[in-house]
């Protein structure tokens, strides 16, 4: 454990904070990590619980469903295809050097067509096992506009539209849980997009990386308006910031920005640390909160990202109408 009194350590991820290279880095979580001793994501105790992780065949999904399965949790992971939900967990059970039949499975999701969402979720509330925490960490982004088989925008589909569908469908199998957690994985590139919800599918004009930028964002300002209108239930809803990690879709996606900042790159178990343990804790310091590197931090790092009055509610609307349900436990 760490021997550095809590102040000095309150001054340096203060430091930290103030930047952005260094506190989304790895240098900012392997500072931090040693100065507040922390335990690694493997060690914390996931006994008797059930997560739920979305996109869980590669990269921080991935790495989130390992360091769960290492706590001792059960892991059902989504994946879009059987091949390749076969294959993650023949992975894993080579990298955790075990048989993890009786506590890992996958079924096959597509966010990208909501009756898959809507027939995963029918298949969660069927079954006899719990659901303690649902992970949204499946995301893509991509270079061109494309409409899903659903008529909207895929990366507000993905990202923002089927999460809250699933979200909601499943919340009668989370009450059940102690309390029920929803985790939502986001990025750092939602600090430069402010939200405004005629924009939030790019009806005008596409760049990639404005529209997932536009969709993360969302994602954070869903979180708060789950924890606000469902505050008097057994859920929590929380938000994990990764920091800059090293994952197929930034070798993928954003070439230059690999290169630039490769050295410096979080690895995937970095990356997915918060998201574990926000997962794996027990109270946390407030709801509807979003995390990075396991503590509470500020949503905008400029004014001029701050929403207008009413433009949650606004979004809350928009999604749930185009997501088709109104959600209620």
């Amino acid at each position: 454990m760490s021997t550095i009194p809590a102040p000095l350590s309150r001054i340096v991820d203060a430091g930290l904070e103030a930047t952005v290279v260094l506190s989304f880095s790895r240098i900012g979580y392997e500072v931090r990590s040693h100065l507040e001793g922390w335990p690694d994501a493997e060690q914390l105790d996931g006994t008797g619980r059930r997560v739920l992780v979305t996109g869980a065949n590669s990269g921080l999904g991935y790495a989130t469903a390992r360091s769960l399965l290492a706590s001792g949790a059960n892991v059902l992971l989504s994946v879009r295809s059987q091949e390749k939900g076969e294959q993650t967990i023949r992975e894993l059970s080579r990298d955790l050097g075990r048989d993890l039949t009786d506590v890992a499975a996958f079924d096959v999701l597509d966010l990208g067509d909501l009756s898959s969402v809507r027939e995963f979720a029918a298949r969660r509330l069927a079954e006899d096992a719990p659901l303690d925490v649902l992970v949204h960490n499946a995301g893509a982004l991509f270079d061109e506009r494309a409409e899903t088989v659903d008529g909207l925008e895929r990366t507000y589909q993905i990202h923002v539209v089927a999460p809250l569908l699933l979200t909601a469908l499943v919340l009668p199998k989370l009450v059940e849980g102690t309390p029920g957690r929803v985790v939502t994985v986001t990025s750092g590139g939602m600090y430069s997009e402010k939200l405004v919800t005629d924009r939030i599918d790019s009806p005008d004009s596409y760049r990639g990386t404005v529209a997932y930028a536009r969709a993360k964002r969302a994602q954070v300002v869903l979180t708060r308006e789950w924890a606000r209108r469902f505050g008097g239930y057994d859920l929590d809803f929380q938000v994990a910031h990764p920091g800059w990690a090293l994952t197929p879709g930034v070798e993928s996606s954003l070439p230059g920005f690999r290169k630039l900042t490769g050295p410096i790159l979080r690895d995937p178990t970095q990356g997915s640390d918060t998201t574990v343990f926000l997962a794996l804790s027990g109270e946390l310091a407030g709801p509807g909160r979003l995390w990075h590197d396991r503590r509470p931090r500020g949503e905008h790092r400029v004014p001029w990202t701050v929403p207008e009055r009413g433009e949650a509610g606004e979004l809350w609307a928009r999604v749930c109408r185009d997501a088709g349900v109104e959600p209620k436990v």
